[in-house]
């Protein structure tokens, strides 16, 4: 008898009961509500236990306490509607970033169009004369006339291998001029201007009179801060003031720290002091500066 129940025994340990999903559900359920139940009455018997002062609260720390719980309450209300605001924003941002590659798609089709018309026509396209230029110093303090030495301060060129983004007009192409044998200039693309504002993207953020900081350009929210309302909010809106020369370009051109690009991959071209057409490196590349400023970034 003693055997039969011992093996009946070994049979009821070593058979296992299948629970189903609904079954294991309810189970973790229970023993969540075991345990928040077990927290709840901690905390009561701890507050039993905490001995009750004789003396009543001062007047003037119950309305602080107040104003605290005010403050939180709305702090957090506040950071609730930003966060309901920030989806929104950005779904608008997003749409304006593709209409402007639409819009740069747009321009590059209409000017190879011109030139085919021009072709078939037997005659010959010139586009207009470009608006921005990006400019370079490639030579340092020694030996700069004063003159010279007060248009770079003017362009922000103050050390070897800074980069700017001007305006062409008659008073810069003057200034663009005096100081050529010093820079290296020419026309980018939009892709070379997005590569430099993100890879060597720098603010210039002035706190207090006489404090300016340079700061790294890591989120929208240091641009819309300082450029909301020009209606620059992102790094894209940035791009295209500068690449379309818009209404804003002034405010974003000097938003920007002047950028600090290293020497170039493999060398310079011939020598620093022959011009570009004589195969060296000062003077205007036109649109082969970008090629340059690819191998400075």
């Amino acid at each position: 008898m003693s055997e039969a129940k011992g093996k009946g025994k070994g049979k009821q340990k070593g058979s296992s009961i299948k629970l189903s999903k609904e079954d294991l559900k309810q189970k973790r359920l229970s023993k969540l509500r075991r345990r928040v139940l077990r927290k709840k009455r901690k905390f009561k018997s701890l507050e039993e236990r905490r001995p009750h002062l004789s003396v009543p609260v001062p007047e003037g720390m119950k309305k602080s306490w107040e104003l605290r719980r005010r403050a939180a309450m709305f702090r957090k209300q506040t950071k609730r509607v930003q966060r309901k605001g920030y989806f929104a924003k950005r779904k608008v941002q997003a749409e304006r970033i593709r209409q402007y590659d639409a819009k740069y798609m747009e321009m590059e089709r209409e000017k190879k169009q011109k030139i085919l018309e021009a072709r078939k026509a037997g005659n010959f396209y010139k586009p207009c004369d470009p608006k921005v230029a990006v400019v370079i110093r490639i030579r340092g303090i020694n030996a700069v006339s004063p003159k010279v030495r007060k248009v770079l301060e003017l362009f922000r060129l103050l050390q070897i291998h800074n980069a700017v983004f001007i305006k062409l007009n008659k008073a810069t192409i003057n200034m663009l001029k005096l100081v050529q044998p010093y820079i290296a200039y020419g026309y980018p693309t939009v892709e070379t201007i997005r590569n430099m504002v993100y890879k060597r993207g720098f603010a210039k953020i002035r706190h207090r009179p006489g404090a300016i900081s340079r700061i790294p350009i890591m989120d929208n929210k240091l641009i819309e801060d300082h450029l909301g309302k020009y209606g620059i909010e992102t790094v894209e809106d940035i791009v295209d003031q500068i690449y379309c020369c818009g209404p804003h370009f002034r405010e974003a051109s000097n938003f920007l720290w002047p950028f600090k690009l290293t020497s170039p991959r493999g060398g310079y071209r011939g020598r620093k002091r022959r011009h570009f057409l004589e195969g060296g490196t000062y003077g205007n590349w036109e649109r082969f500066i970008n090629y340059f400023i690819k191998r400075m970034l």
